[in-house]
């Protein structure tokens, strides 16, 4: 995604707020793509201590800590390209519009579209995936916790995006991870991802 102002990080009194941010950007980063050698190497030396307070993450947090320890560059991209690529039909769709209407590129896609353009957000047009991609829905929330545009940049706006965009379908996503044989860096991905969304969405039910 792209927006119509810089993206800086929350100031360091903020630790909460950043870490939601991080925890974002870092399960964007493996709904979008394999982890290379790099990340690998950051995992390698990761604390197991959940990134985002809540004994829910504990768990699923040192999972993935876990596999990713347990896997090479190669391997991931593998099981990667099983799962989410492929001739034709993928095993599992990364797309909130499959999960919401039963297709690609329908009526939730263009309501996100819409949402995305109040919010003055673009799609980066060089990338194929559609703005319902799960990893560019997570980059927007950690737009939304992190960016520096204060009448953009509001608990308000999160919880809308969260609760219209996000809540509605991704657990489903996880869960149609979790049953695939060939899961496994995957499956721990899907289990924190489910975790921090059931996070997020007690969160937001507090301040309702």
């Amino acid at each position: 995604m792209t927006q119509t102002s810089t993206l800086h990080f929350t100031r360091p009194d903020q630790g909460e707020e950043l870490a939601r941010a991080e925890l974002y950007g870092l399960l964007a980063r493996l709904w979008l793509a394999p982890p290379d050698e790099a990340l690998l190497a950051q995992f390698r030396v990761a604390v197991t201590e959940a990134p985002v307070r809540g004994s829910h993450l504990e768990s699923p947090w040192h999972d993935l800590v876990a596999a990713m320890r347990a896997t090479t560059a190669q391997q991931a991209t593998a099981e990667y390209d099983a799962l989410f690529g492929g001739i034709g039909k993928p095993e599992v769709f990364l797309y909130g519009s499959y999960y919401l209407s039963g297709f690609l590129n329908e009526k939730p896609l263009a309501a996100l579209r819409n949402d995305l353009a109040a919010l003055g957000l673009t799609r980066d047009i060089e990338r194929g995936e559609t703005e319902d991609h799960i990893a560019y829905g997570f980059e927007v929330m950690r737009y939304l916790i992190a960016g520096d545009d204060a009448l953009t940049c509001t608990l308000e706006q999160q919880h809308r995006f969260f609760r219209t965009h996000l809540q509605p379908w991704v657990e489903r996503l996880c869960d149609a991870v979790d049953t695939q044989p060939a899961a496994v860096i995957w499956r721990a991905v899907a289990r924190l991802t489910c975790a921090f969304m059931q996070v997020e969405a007690q969160a937001f039910d507090m301040v309702e």
